[in-house]
């Protein structure tokens, strides 16, 4: 017996060392290939920190792409996919235990698996060097402790395929109601609601050789984000690949950028791309089973698990969940389960976004928009050649005229279901307009082009509910008389900060006080200089503007009702709300909401004098996603304010726990403006720097440029770059 035991304890030992030797060999040869890989890849840091990548290969750049936003902000590319993984609750805890449900319900890791192993070789590739780059930086950066991911799969990118800040949609449909769905429970918590009718939003202006001074095409790209959600970037290899721009944090693709040939922006789109359907549900032998086509079909069940963080250890929570042809049950209304139909991830969206990069002219990006399947962006674009062109979204499916599809549809017949996807020449667009300019302000396309715009009675409502906006206002106003345009011409157009809902809301009070004969009245005695103030003003938001901080403390206390940017089909949209709430509305839905502001004021600072700039301020202390503010610190006033209200630079701003100033946290963050000659002339400014890492001399380098709208020269070609190189080397060095 003791024989018997010696010998198993040999064998035990005997293979324990050699799973090491060949765990640790394995590891090795891998490590190996991967600084075979980085050899073949080269990172010259310009004189701003911004990252240069040069691959022989598209799966080399790639490879550096990532490696290098990993040094500069790894935190945020692994947050954004333990989001799309929907594992938030790992680290928040049950707080966002719903909202990753939500995630599962509607992103399929098993689909994104099963994607990857069919993918194309080339994109395979593009994978496999994603998910290296990364992996590669976690080896040889062994002090980053990552929060969750220890290691990326390759598939993860067929997750979020499109580069938008919330790819996400889901109709109507609300986060609450799948968790009193799936918990029985109508309480607000273990979720957090998703904003709805919040304005973010982007600009995108094109404009023709006509319009500008040296005969060449222009591109303003202005996207509004959430601060530092997406870094400077070019990426080139020998495979034709040289793009310019902005990157989501943990995508390959440049999103918002141009290339030699062409440059292409993205604004955040409304045209309907998903869609409820109220299921019949009945029950037979106990199984659950839903009507359609006078058939009963049987309910896909599917278990999920979801793991979630409580004192320091990891629970589950188990789902039954439930699936129709439509897609997952997601809520409940007026006692009928309501399905969602959605693209919300596709491996034709990723093909998409990468391809669009390297496009040589108009012919090949209009091939990418053939792909057909961008379903959160519109599209302005302009090149070399001259052209410029507007797509409001190219995934639009083909749907019944009749019926209203921004509402819950009939889930029992077959006669509501999609038909395919409209050609992207039956969707709404415009190539080449006469009037030499496009644009898109997250607004109807029925503008995009001011008199030459779409007309609305040639497409289907719903291609395109949108409705007008303040600042799509500003745009026509300014692009229309605007001539001789360079690069310095359109950034100050860009930077305009006319608030123009104050053309119609600030003359509405000041009758209603005028007319009402208020300045008598000592309730409101206080308002006489204040709306004296308001009647001067010229509606632009500047640093030392008292009216701006006037107004813009006031309109936020007004009807709800006027904030509505994002409008479905058949709503009412901003401007007109704006319009019929400034004539209808009394005395006490204007007047006393500029007393509580002028009341507020003189608490806080003991005076309502206070310029826009004393209380609206950038900030940037730490690296940390979610920022902290302090009065008592450095921070820099800021003149633009809120893009809601007409402004083409966005800044917005709320105060927060504890402080008396307001502080930035969405708006302009990566801005350009591309000029398609011979050469490429760009220029360009980020929020703040472009390094995450407070040491760094790059992370508040461009706050003073950032306050004063001043941009950056681009360093698009190799020699420039080396000339104004920082520091070049190898990934792992």
């Amino acid at each position: 017996m003791t024989n018997y035991k010696n010998v198993l304890k040999f064998v035990f030992l005997f293979l324990f060392v050699n799973f090491q030797v060949y765990s640790q060999n394995t590891s090795t040869k891998e490590n190996q290939r991967l600084e075979k890989a980085a050899k073949q890849v080269t990172i010259i840091r310009d004189n701003w920190g911004i990252p240069h990548v040069y691959g022989k290969t598209d799966a080399d750049a790639v490879f550096g792409l990532l490696y290098a936003q990993c040094e500069d902000d790894f935190v945020r590319i692994e947050m954004n996919y333990i989001e799309k993984l929907g594992r938030l609750s790992e680290i928040k805890g049950e707080s966002v235990l719903y909202n990753d449900l939500e995630t599962r319900l509607i992103i399929s890791e098993e689909e994104a698996k099963t994607d990857y192993e069919n993918a194309k070789p080339w994109l395979k590739k593009l994978l496999n060097a994603y998910a290296d780059g990364i992996n590669y930086f976690l080896y040889k950066n062994s002090a980053v402790q990552p929060a969750l991911l220890k290691y990326f799969e390759p598939w993860y990118p067929l997750l979020w395929t499109d580069g938008s800040i919330g790819a996400i949609s889901t109709g109507d449909l609300n986060t609450g109601e799948l968790k009193a769905f799936y918990s029985g429970n109508a309480d607000k918590v273990s979720y957090i609601e998703r904003e709805k009718n919040i304005q973010t939003g982007s600009n995108g202006f094109a404009l023709a050789p006509s319009k500008t001074a040296s005969g060449n095409a222009i591109l303003y790209i202005n996207p509004h984000t959430s601060f530092y959600f997406r870094p400077e970037v070019q990426i080139s290899s020998e495979e034709g690949l040289n793009a310019y721009g902005a990157v989501t944090w943990g995508q390959f693709f440049i999103y918002q950028g141009f290339n030699e040939n062409c440059g292409w922006m993205h604004t955040s789109s409304n045209v309907d791309v998903s869609d409820m359907y109220a299921e019949k549900i009945v029950t037979k032998n106990e199984k659950l089973f839903y009507e359609y086509d006078g058939k009963l079909l049987p309910i896909i069940e599917k278990e999920i698990t979801i793991k979630y963080l409580e004192n320091g250890k990891l629970k589950n929570k188990e789902f039954k969940t439930y699936f129709t042809n439509h897609g997952p049950i997601m809520a409940q209304r007026e006692g009928k389960w309501i399905s969602l139909k959605s693209f919300n991830r596709s491996i034709k969206s990723l093909e998409e976004s990468w391809l669009r990069t390297k496009s040589k002219n108009f012919e090949d990006y209009k091939a990418a928009m053939d792909i057909k399947a961008n379903t959160s962006n519109n599209t302005v674009y302009a090149d070399s050649k001259g052209n410029i062109a507007y797509w409001h979204g190219n995934f639009v499916p083909i749907r019944d005229p009749k019926i209203n599809w921004s509402k819950v549809v009939d889930g029992t017949t077959s006669a509501t279901e999609w038909k395919g996807l409209h050609e992207v020449s039956e969707t709404v667009h415009s190539y080449n307009p006469t009037n030499g300019w496009l644009q898109n302000c997250n607004s109807t396309p029925f503008s995009a082009a001011g008199n030459r715009s779409p007309k609305k009675e040639n497409y289907l409502p719903y291609m395109a509910p949108d409705g007008e906006n303040f600042r799509a206002l500003n745009a026509v106003r300014l692009l229309s008389k605007g001539e001789n345009y360079t690069l310095d011409k359109i950034i100050a157009d860009g930077n305009d900060t006319k608030l123009t809902a104050f053309e119609i809301l600030i003359p509405a009070l000041i009758s209603s006080f005028e007319k009402n004969n208020l300045a008598k009245d000592a309730l409101y005695k206080d308002l006489i200089e204040p709306i004296n103030v308001l009647k001067n003003w010229d509606y632009y938001s500047n640093e030392k503007s008292i009216a701006t901080t006037l107004a813009l403390e006031w309109v936020i206390k007004l009807d709800p009702i006027i904030q509505r940017a994002y409008v479905e089909q058949g709503q009412i949209d901003q401007v007109t709300n704006t319009s019929l709430f400034a004539k209808n509305a009394g005395v006490d839905q204007l007047v006393p909401q500029l007393l509580s502001v002028v009341e507020d004021l003189k608490n806080k600072f003991g005076k309502w004098e206070i310029p826009w700039g004393d209380i609206n301020r950038f900030q940037r202390l730490s690296g940390d996603i979610n920022l902290k503010y302090d009065d008592n610190l450095q921070s820099t006033p800021i003149g633009f304010g809120p893009a809601l209200w007409g402004s083409l630079p966005a800044f917005k701003s709320n105060y927060q726990k504890e402080t008396k100033k307001r502080y930035g946290y969405n708006g302009n963050s990566f801005v350009c403006a591309v000029e398609f000659g011979p050469k490429i002339k760009a220029k360009s400014l980020l929020a703040g720097g472009n390094s995450s890492d407070p040491k760094s001399k790059h992370f508040n380098d461009q706050v003073e440029m950032y306050r004063k709208g001043e941009f950056k020269d681009v360093l698009f070609y190799k020699e420039a770059v080396e000339k104004n190189a920082e520091r070049t080397y190898h990934p792992g060095e």
